[in-house]
């Protein structure tokens, strides 16, 4: 005899399907402690029927919850609410800036077999085009026309991820310039970058809407005219979450091209178009190396980028593309080509864009006023504070089994930094296990808190 659910189903109203409303309200009613551990969730056709929508949208509920971490499926049980994590031995990671997985085992299997049936085996029998083949050059294309960014397919370059996409500008830009600038505070992957391809990075300082003008013009100015490019993430900015308005973008466009600065444009956090936060390629195309991705906003696993040159540096790029050795795996070439063309894409985007949110609530719920409030959906967050504190709170967070990353790697110049703090990445891990590992940095917080005399 099955076991009777506890739980009262309740869809909250909105404009978002009903699978989604309902993943909403269990979840909600999971991490507020209204549902305990071992709860027995209702059967699809019983929920369905009292809350007057469809069977599949129960089934695709129970599957985001699933993948969330806060429930899980018993074979010819049913579901069940998932043990919360507990003691102090249980290690989480919050280090890592990826998104939670969004897809499944079922829906994987359901890609491999549709493509097994309509894959050109062509894709696999011969070497891409450098750039990547027209076809996949075009969908990317209209993958970016949604961001806002309308670029004709024959000005992108694919790329094993947006490493790839960015060690190539940062190569081809070394050939025509000799000074690199950044924010103070930069992707790590991209300073080292920067420093192989012979330009040491400048770290300019930043308030809350990114990088200042005023000193980035000195700089410019101090080098002279054509001599710099400059490095900068206007959204979402990794690691402070910084995102430019629109006054500052154009502030930083008229200031490169006074002083004709290139730009290298990082905007792999940018999930949805805004018209009042146009990308900097989008005011200045002709001196930005625009550069995107599919593993911030679709899957981690999902090793595809773009980079669109300025149209002088076309030939240049490609060449540096050549020469960096990498190429896309086939199958990956397929998969995105099946997901944008039957909607998976925007549908998954979707759903990443909101479950942002419920764990940015959950964090600034649970850290208060210690967490800058992000702007935009993304799954990182920036806790500032003084170089001394963050320096003792990494190792005070692993005492209690939880891993932050340092502020040193993502310094443009070690040791010369007008900020401090610490970016806590909210996706990879499961929603209870996240719940879990915030209210132990908590903790750690009060601790400073409660040191300082």
């Amino acid at each position: 005899m099955r076991l009777h659910s506890p739980w009262h189903p309740h869809l909250p109203p909105g404009d978002t399907p009903p699978a989604e409303r309902l993943a909403d309200a269990l979840a909600g009613d999971i991490l507020g402690e209204k549902l305990d551990a071992g709860d027995r969730l209702p059967a699809h056709r019983d929920l369905a029927w009292r809350l007057g929508i469809g069977v599949g949208s129960v089934t695709r509920a129970y599957a985001m919850l699933e993948r969330r971490g806060l429930v899980r499926s018993v074979r010819g049980r049913g579901m069940f609410v998932a043990s919360r994590p507990g003691g102090s031995g249980q290690a989480i990671d919050l280090s890592a800036n990826m998104p939670p997985p969004m897809f499944g085992n079922r829906a994987l299997a359901r890609t491999l077999g549709r493509l097994a049936h309509t894959v050109d085996p062509a894709l696999f029998n011969v070497y891409p085009p450098i750039a990547g083949h027209m076809e996949h050059r075009r969908i990317m294309g209209r993958w970016l026309a949604e961001l806002g960014v309308d670029m004709p397919p024959d000005r992108l370059l694919l790329t094993s991820g947006a490493q790839q996409a960015l060690g190539v500008a940062a190569g081809v830009c070394s050939r025509v310039r000799t000074v690199a600038i950044t924010e103070e505070l930069a992707y790590p992957g991209m300073l080292s970058l920067l420093r192989q391809a012979g330009l040491s990075p400048h770290g300019l300082p930043m308030d809350r809407h990114g990088l200042l003008p005023g000193p980035l013009e000195r700089m410019l100015h101090a080098h002279g005219t054509g001599q710099c490019v400059l490095y900068v993430t206007p959204t979402m900015h990794n690691p402070t979450t910084a995102t430019m308005d629109h006054a500052r973008r154009h502030d930083i466009v008229r200031i490169c091209r006074a002083h004709d600065a290139l730009i290298i444009e990082d905007d792999v956090y940018d999930c949805a178009r805004d018209d009042r936060l146009p990308p900097l390629v989008i005011l200045a195309p002709d001196r930005t190396f625009y550069v995107n991705s599919l593993s911030k906003t679709l899957s981690p696993g999902l090793r595809i980028g773009t980079l669109a040159p300025p149209a002088r540096f076309m030939a240049a790029a490609a060449d540096a593309l050549l020469n960096s050795s990498l190429m896309i795996a086939p199958l990956s070439y397929a998969m995105m080509a099946q997901w944008m063309l039957d909607g998976t894409a925007t549908a998954v985007r979707r759903a990443l864009r909101g479950e942002a949110g419920r764990r940015r609530e959950l964090a600034l719920r649970i850290l208060g006023p210690d967490l800058t409030p992000p702007v935009y959906d993304a799954f990182h967050a920036w806790m500032p504070m003084s170089m001394e504190q963050a320096a003792d709170f990494v190792p005070a967070a692993a005492r209690e089994d939880v891993t932050v990353t340092p502020l040193q790697p993502f310094m443009a110049a070690p040791g010369i930094c007008t900020q401090g703090g610490i970016r806590l990445c909210l996706g990879p891990v499961a929603l209870p296990d996240l719940t879990e590992a915030l209210r132990r940095l908590r903790h750690v917080l009060d601790g400073m808190d409660n040191s300082v005399t």
